[in-house]
């Protein structure tokens, strides 16, 4: 089924609306190896920001499993240092409706690493 496009009352048809696609990464490990570096510039910059923030602006894939993996990224960061739990705030995730989500910063383990 195509979607129909409704002309304006000009009579000129307007531009399809661009929607975000988001790409899945096809296994663990492939993903990890894609995200880990974008997610430890971030630490090393020293501000605050949520998990959404990050994969959003560098347009990053979804995991395998994104309610699991995501979650666990934070964590493997987290256990190594790279970035301690700064608060909460809500989500900019569009399905999100605004949740409260975990923020994130960097440690200055995250700023050595990164020099």
């Amino acid at each position: 089924m195509t979607a129909t496009v409704q002309p304006a009352l000009d009579g000129s048809v307007p531009e399809q609306r661009k929607t975000k696609t988001r790409q899945q990464a096809e296994n663990y490990e492939t993903w990890l190896a894609i995200v880990w570096p974008k997610f430890l510039e971030a630490a090393a910059t020293g501000r605050t920001f949520t998990t959404y923030e990050i994969a959003d602006a560098h347009q990053l894939p979804d995991p395998p499993s994104p309610q699991a993996h995501w979650g666990r990224l934070m964590t493997l960061l987290k256990d190594e240092g790279y970035i301690r739990t700064a608060g909460w705030a809500c989500s900019d995730r569009p399905t999100a409706h605004h949740s409260g989500v975990r923020t994130w910063r960097g440690t200055a383990a995250a700023r050595r690493a990164a020099a």
